[in-house]
């Protein structure tokens, strides 16, 4: 039996899968990952905790499944983008990551919109002048951690931080590269005069690498402290999210994943660039195509916050039913009638990206009352998601994108309140899938692609099959279509306030 590696690198767990080809997945297991925020708006991780995770997954994987580290042929390595991980001349690691969802640079981003046109920017980059870019997070170490700065030697992401581990070579996967604003989209090169902008030197971006190219192959070192065999090809490696609309099988056009991990993210396919500064354009892992999408910057992170900050109370009643803390919320918001009786959250715990791109953004509850209890409150924060999902929709209508479509993957889709939510809200079915193992399911067909065990690009979708579809409820289309309009109305009131910093 031919065999690959997926593993991601996510916001709140690493995961890795064995795959034996064509179609069987052989073993899964996942770590959970520490989510830091030291400061408001901050999102930080450490990359050791992520090797850590990754060497125990290993070693789970193979015990698990019985194969021998020699049988896996190719190693594929996925995760959020685009985070950023600074090493000096030595390989160490100079401080925590910077998140993707972190929104500490507001004032860079200011400085960069005064020193580049915003639409040139866009026209060159292909994604706007916004808090993801990875230039206004180096400025932001430039001015509060000059001495992190000075010693900077690489710059690259999550994924290619743990490509460098197994490998010893360092490289910068595609997508990492654009989303963090460093390549020309017409002649799909990094950019000098992009890098200029970041005030370091070009040397310390590495070379960009295409998804499913081989970036080097498992060292000595690599080798003995995961157990996989040296020699074995490591391929460049894939953004989560990409990952997870692959497996999902979103390659047409009209096709959306929305994807509920530590994240939400809303993704669609098609061959045309079409660059707007409300989403983020990322390539495709399918050549030739490519991915406009939208990414807040929470989901299940908010969610796990609001559990551990606020539910302890409930934990009794929760073991007694036999439910997690999750679904025993979700059974209280069951209860509660869609609109929460009034309330509107805007979960905008570290800014928020897509579509507002606004790091001044906060959390906000508004309408709460001593009649509400904790299951309004799960309710309005899921709604709250619904809500966002909606706002980005409206943006690929308004782009000309005719969506046709929806399906739901990731932890989150299994909250059939959740989803039925989303669905009411949209006001059109959702279709959840069976099966779909997430972002690593991606990660190992583009290895198996990358060694050329495999030449379908379609062929993913054997491990992913439809489940049930959602229906909208007619009864609640008409609540939820008022509560989209007061939640886009309570932040377009409490934006400038949060802009003039009261």
């Amino acid at each position: 039996m031919t065999v690959v590696l997926g593993l991601d690198i996510g916001t709140t767990s690493t995961i890795g899968i064995l795959v034996g080809l064509p179609d069987r997945i052989l073993a899964t297991a996942t770590r959970p990952v520490t989510l830091s925020s030291p400061h408001a708006g901050w999102a930080e991780e450490d990359p050791a905790e992520w090797w850590a995770n990754v060497r125990a997954i290993v070693t789970e994987l193979l015990n698990a499944s019985g194969i021998e580290a020699s049988e896996v042929k190719a190693v594929g390595v996925t995760g959020m983008l685009p985070a950023v991980v600074l090493l000096d001349g030595e390989g160490n690691v100079l401080r925590p990551s910077i998140q993707q969802s972190d929104g500490r640079c507001g004032a860079e981003v200011a400085e960069l919109r005064q020193e580049w046109n915003e639409p040139d920017f866009l026209k060159r980059a292909g994604n706007g002048i916004n808090q993801q870019l990875v230039t206004a997070k180096l400025r932001w170490i430039e001015r509060h951690e000059p001495d992190v700065f000075s010693c900077i030697a690489t710059v690259f992401g999550s994924y290619d931080y743990i490509n460098y581990r197994l490998t010893g070579s360092r490289a910068m996967e595609q997508n990492w590269a654009l989303e963090a604003g460093f390549v020309d989209i017409s002649m799909g090169l990094v950019d000098e005069d992009l890098i200029r902008l970041a005030h370091v030197r070009p040397n310390v971006l590495p070379p960009k690498r295409a998804s499913h190219e081989i970036m080097g192959l498992i060292d000595a070192r690599g080798a003995s402290e995961t157990g996989l065999a040296a020699g074995t090809p490591v391929v460049g490696g894939a953004a989560d999210m990409i990952a997870s609309a692959l497996g999902a099988g979103v390659i047409d056009a009209g096709d959306v994943l929305l994807k509920f991990g530590g994240a939400v993210d809303i993704l669609t396919a098609t061959d045309l660039v079409k660059p707007d500064p409300r989403l983020f354009l990322d390539y495709h892992l399918v050549p030739g195509l490519f991915m406009p999408n939208g990414c807040m910057s929470t989901g299940g992170s908010a969610l796990n916050w609001f559990v551990e900050t606020f539910a302890g109370g409930e934990r009794e009643a929760a073991r007694a039913a036999g439910r997690s803390l999750h679904q025993h919320l979700d059974v209280l918001a069951s209860a509660k009638p869609a609109g929460a009786d009034g309330l509107t959250i805007l979960p905008y715990l570290l800014g928020e990206k897509t579509p507002i791109h606004d790091p001044a953004a906060r959390g906000v509850i508004e309408g709460l009352t001593l009649s509400h209890d904790i299951g309004h409150l799960w309710r309005a924060l899921l709604e709250a998601y619904a809500y966002a999902i909606r706002h980005h929709i409206e943006v690929l209508v308004d782009m000309g994108h005719h969506l046709r479509r929806f399906l739901v993957s990731d932890g989150g889709s299994q909250s059939t309140v959740w989803m039925q939510i989303v669905a009411d809200v949209l006001n059109a079915p959702v279709q959840r899938l069976s099966g779909h193992p997430g972002s690593c399911i991606g990660a190992a067909w583009t290895a198996a692609i990358g060694v050329g065990l495999e030449n379908d690009w379609r062929g993913v979708t054997r491990f992913v099959t439809f489940s049930e579809v959602l229906q909208p409820q007619a009864e609640n289309v008409a609540s939820y279509r008022e509560g989209y309009l007061r939640y886009r109305d309570l932040y377009e009131r409490l934006a400038p306030r949060w802009r003039a910093g009261s």
